[in-house]
């Protein structure tokens, strides 16, 4: 049995993965906890919070963190999502890594995974590092390894944590990983390479509490798919450009935000799919496919000598592009899911680093 604690959570794509190979592999696995504050921000400081519940029990501190999160007055997408696709009860939600004790753990969970947030290393950011306050929180998730002493742990971020600061804020983390006295192993693992069409690179980092012999990041695969194998029949008129949008998107000089009929879509990001920023679908012009509603709202232009029309990807297209399937519930609204796919890691990806994982671990001693 796998008991599996996650933080920085998100829509749970360790889970997701979990869940496909409980038959492939004859595997179980059940969740201990969970942690994701769905990108709100507290106004207290650590400081003052930790001077609040230092003489609260662990209970008390508990509540009184969830009760600052309810008072930001804005809801928790992140939650809700995964409320709706994993079981899991409310007491082992929590809001926020920093104020998990996970001791109170140890023994109790034998895989623990998370991606600190990413802003703060990727290219695409400011790249503040470890100045930036979501840039320090790989320390809690190392924090948290060290209380909880789990078998086996994966850490994912952008490879750009290598290079942030000409290698010394790699250096600094490295340096907390192998404190803990784990049997690491690193490497970068790309989406395109295990099954999905999306240009994705991101760093690994997998620890393994006992040594391990002969483990090895899963082998890469040749991409058998492209980005319109992905793509719904039916869609509805919400996701089609007017003029502006059309001609942003289609222009050559505004390829670098934007791209058309990819094989293979670059990187998925928060943001995408507004502000014409992402992959976009042209569709060439057809009187039975596109209804009144589409006509009414599309822009119809000319693509490559082609008239057409030029569309969004949906909330579901950008799901099954991180490995998601359709069973997966989309309960929050459109930008938020767009942000959730975005943010999340590819579930493909990790269903094959677990492969290799099971390989080398027996989750039921």
């Amino acid at each position: 049995m796998i008991k599996l604690a996650s933080v920085f959570s998100g829509i749970g794509a360790v889970e997701h993965a979990l869940e496909r190979l409980k038959n492939e592999k004859d595997i179980d696995y059940e969740i201990v906890f969970a942690c994701d504050n769905g990108e709100r921000e507290l106004s207290k400081s650590i400081d003052e919070i930790e001077d609040t519940i230092k003489e609260l029990d662990y209970e008390e501190k508990k509540s009184y963190i969830n009760e600052l999160y309810e008072q930001t007055k804005k809801p928790n997408y992140v939650k809700m999502s995964y409320f709706e696709n994993y079981d899991i009860d409310e007491n082992e939600w929590y809001e926020d890594i920093r104020f998990i004790d996970g001791s109170k753990y140890q023994g109790n969970v034998n895989l623990l995974v998370g991606g600190s947030p990413c802003q703060s290393f990727s290219n695409m950011g400011k790249r503040k590092g470890l100045v930036d306050e979501r840039g320090i929180l790989v320390f809690q998730f190392i924090r948290l390894i060290n209380e909880i002493q789990p078998n086996v742990f994966i850490f994912e971020n952008v490879p750009g944590m290598l290079s942030h600061n000409k290698g010394r804020t790699w250096e600094k983390i490295k340096d907390k990983f192998d404190s803990l006295d784990y049997d690491i192993h690193i490497d970068i693992l790309n989406s395109k390479d295990y099954g999905i069409p999306q240009d994705r690179r991101r760093l690994f980092v997998v620890g393994f509490k006992k040594k391990v012999e002969n483990f090895k990041f899963p082998e890469k695969q040749e991409l058998n798919t492209k980005l319109s194998d992905f793509l719904e029949d039916k869609v509805d008129y919400i996701h089609y450009l007017g003029r502006k949008g059309f001609e942003f998107v289609t222009n050559p000089n505004n390829s670098n935000r934007a791209r058309i009929n990819s094989e293979i879509m670059k990187t998925q990001k928060a943001n995408q799919q507004y502000n014409w920023n992402g992959d976009f679908i042209f569709e060439k012009y057809d009187p039975n496919k596109h209804d009144k509603k589409i006509k009414k709202r599309a822009y119809l232009g000319e693509y490559e000598g082609e008239q057409g029309v030029v569309r969004q990807l949906t909330n579901r297209e950008c799901l099954r592009l991180m490995g998601f399937s359709d069973n997966f519930n989309i309960v929050v609204p459109r930008m938020q899911a767009y942000r959730q796919a975005g943010n999340s890691i590819v579930v493909n990806v990790l269903q094959e680093l677990m492969k290799s994982i099971l390989e080398v671990v027996d989750f039921n001693e």
